[in-house]
């Protein structure tokens, strides 16, 4: 518009005024976006309040309570977050509590809950400085406060100025939520009722997130770039390849991969790289260890995933641990047919794998809830909590339990049971006869290490990530560096319940090793009613354990060259049924790449430090004999 144009301004039928632009009090003078807005909150069915809950330290941590309209009388669940309290409460934008809130939630607004989230101490809108899964106060912890202290004094306050509640709250949460979960256990609040850990983060170095058996995860290696860097939400480390077996082969050792991508700038990652031992950086972190020494009078109820990608130690280690000094009467075990985390989401399947309905909304529904309003409301019935409850994978459906495992090494009603590695690739449950050195080998190169997932493998696919410890095995079963050993068709059922363990009497020409073992079913060459499961080598039970390890997960060693040594390591819990049919499958290999760092196969003192030049072929040999009988013992249930 050019400089004194006049416009119309007409007024139907006839009427036009011709003004100026430039008069107008609204010619962009003024903004039209106003100084403040606030959203009515008339339609809501919710009260949400953003408050800053003071530690006895005098730091503050961010907290989001949101309480039902009208509420009176009304039980606190809490949970204590570092993945962004905020975001946590806003699953979608609605006046609805039911909506915004997690997934996970529903049956707890639908039940009347206050739910209130929590940003830990040094992230997103929490004052105080972070510490990766921050320890106890004590050797590792020379400050004041811990998750311990921190839950405690926001228990206190949250009973104190919440006057919508009835004094009593309970924790739940996932993962890094789980961890905060335990922690609160170790020095409970009175008004702590009732608390349910998730496949909480509980031995890092033994089998949750950082280590299985002393190998280290390097999937991990972007999470501490995305937890660390920033107080909010950092990044994930930037690739130069599409395949990441590609890019952390080249790269060579972690600690060349951490230098090259500027990670050795992160505290939590050094800390990893001057602790592969299970020394006391890691041992007085171990939380089943803890639970045990202080076992908490809270009604909990431990609850992971049979496949669970990250957390697998955890949850099963604690019950365990408490159980095994008398606390078995108010902790519960819950293990469902999920991937980490699942039971906060719907859980019809978990791949090619299909169950009985929606097997997490089942428990949250029906067990989780009713276990929580015994505890949390003034006028809930007694829930009819079973002791345990696992899905039955083989055979699809939940199982009720007075006692778990049903079968292990003593103490329990069955003991397991050798299945035994046999001449031309066999399985068998009766032990090898006779003298000699029967054995098979394969040849392991760091050069060519076995993948974990089909190549390419991403590991910023998030649906292959959740569901690869159902992947098929049939994938690496013909390489040259895998083992194979199955047996016949089963002509009956074959139940166990419980944790296999391996057991393998082997050698290598290397100085040190990895020795990954996998108990896999083999369903039938023909599934007609799901074709894309014929011959399909569905992962049971599979774990990695570093050969160094062997003899003291403190004080590592080298593994003589070529002489025998025996592997005895513990595999994940299931609850599985091989049917008629079906055949049992043991894969032995001696890497997992690139999920877990390369084993140099030469022993160093510490392998994230292995030059190019510590990378060597090895052969490794799995002996059969009756002297050397490598086996997988089975919690057979009768």
């Amino acid at each position: 518009m050019g400089a004194g144009l006049l416009v119309a301004l007409c007024a139907p039928p006839t009427l036009c005024v011709w003004a100026n632009p430039q008069d107008s009090v609204h010619s962009g003078a003024d903004s039209d976006i106003p100084k403040a807005f606030t959203s009515p909150t008339t339609n809501q069915d919710y009260v949400k309040r953003e408050v800053m809950i003071p530690m006895r330290d005098g730091v503050k941590l961010y907290t989001v309570i949101v309480v039902p309209k009208g509420a009176k009388n009304a039980p606190i669940l809490l949970t204590r977050t570092p993945y962004n309290a905020s975001k946590r409460t806003a699953r979608n934008d609605s006046p609805h509590m039911l909506a915004i809130l997690p997934q996970g939630d529903e049956v707890f607004v639908e039940g009347g809950y206050i739910r209130v989230f929590q940003d830990v101490r040094g992230k997103y809108k929490s004052e105080g400085d972070y510490v990766m899964t921050r320890p106890v106060q004590g050797p590792l912890n020379r400050t004041a406060t811990d998750h311990v202290t921190d839950a405690y004094d926001t228990i206190d306050w949250l009973v104190k100025n919440t006057p919508e509640t009835n004094g009593r709250v309970g924790m739940i949460g996932s993962s890094y939520e789980g961890f905060t979960v335990v922690m609160a256990l170790l020095d409970p609040h009175p008004a702590l009722k009732v608390a349910a850990p998730e496949s909480p983060m509980v031995d890092g170095w033994m089998g949750d997130d950082w280590f299985h058996y002393g190998a280290f995860r390097q999937v991990n290696l972007d999470y501490f770039s995305e937890q660390t860097t920033k107080r909010d939400e950092g990044e994930p480390v930037a690739r130069d390849a599409y395949d990441d077996y590609e890019t952390f082969r080249r790269a060579g050792s972690v600690d060349s991969y951490v230098r090259l991508h500027g990670l050795d700038q992160l505290a939590w990652t050094e800390k990893i790289i001057e602790h592969p031992a299970y020394d006391a950086f890691w041992q007085g972190q171990a939380l089943d260890k803890l639970v045990a020494q202080h076992p908490p009078k809270v009604p909990t109820m431990w609850i992971q995933g049979l496949w669970d990608q990250e957390d697998m130690w955890g949850a099963i280690h604690c019950y365990l641990a408490l159980k095994a000094s008398g606390q078995a009467d108010h902790n519960y075990l819950v293990m469902g047919p999920w991937r980490h985390s699942q039971v906060n989401y719907d859980a019809y399947n978990l791949g090619p794998l299909k169950w009985e309905g929606d097997t997490a909304l089942q428990f949250r529904r029906d067990v989780l809830k009713p276990f929580f309003d015994q505890y949390l409301k003034t006028d809930a019935p007694k829930a009819d909590t079973p002791p345990v409850f696992i899905y039955n994978t083989g055979g699809n459906h939940w199982d009720r339990l007075k006692n778990w495992p049903l079968a292990c090494e003593a103490g329990c009603a069955a003991p397991l049971r050798p299945l035994y590695l046999e001449p031309d690739f066999g399985l068998g449950f009766d032990k090898p006869a006779g003298s000699g050195t029967a054995a098979d080998s394969y040849v392991s190169d760091p050069a060519k290490p076995v993948p974990y997932l089909p190549r390419p493998v991403r590991f910023a696919d998030s649906d292959r990530w959740k569901q690869w410890l159902v992947t098929d095995q049939r994938s690496v079963a013909d390489r040259t560096d895998v083992l194979a050993y199955s047996t016949p068709v089963l002509t009956a059922p074959v139940r166990i319940s419980g944790a296999p363990i391996a057991d393998l009497f082997a050698a290598t020409s290397g100085t040190d090793s990895d020795w990954v073992v996998k108990l896999i079913d083999v369903f039938p060459d023909e599934v007609p009613s799901q074709p894309e499961l014929g011959g399909y080598e569905l992962a049971v039970s599979m774990d990695i354990f570093r050969g160094r390890y062997r003899e003291s997960f403190e004080r590592p060693s080298a593994i003589p060259a070529n002489e025998p040594q025996r592997y005895h390591f513990v595999l994940p819990t299931t609850n599985h049924v091989f049917l008629p049919g079906h055949r049992i499958m043991v894969q032995i290999q001696s890497s997992w790449f690139p999920l877990y760092d390369r084993n140099p196969q030469t022993y160093v003192p510490n392998i994230f430090f292995a030059k190019p030049s510590d990378y060597l072929k090895a052969t490794q040999t799995v002996f059969r004999s009756a002297s050397q009988a490598s086996a997988v013992w089975l919690p057979v249930a009768n």
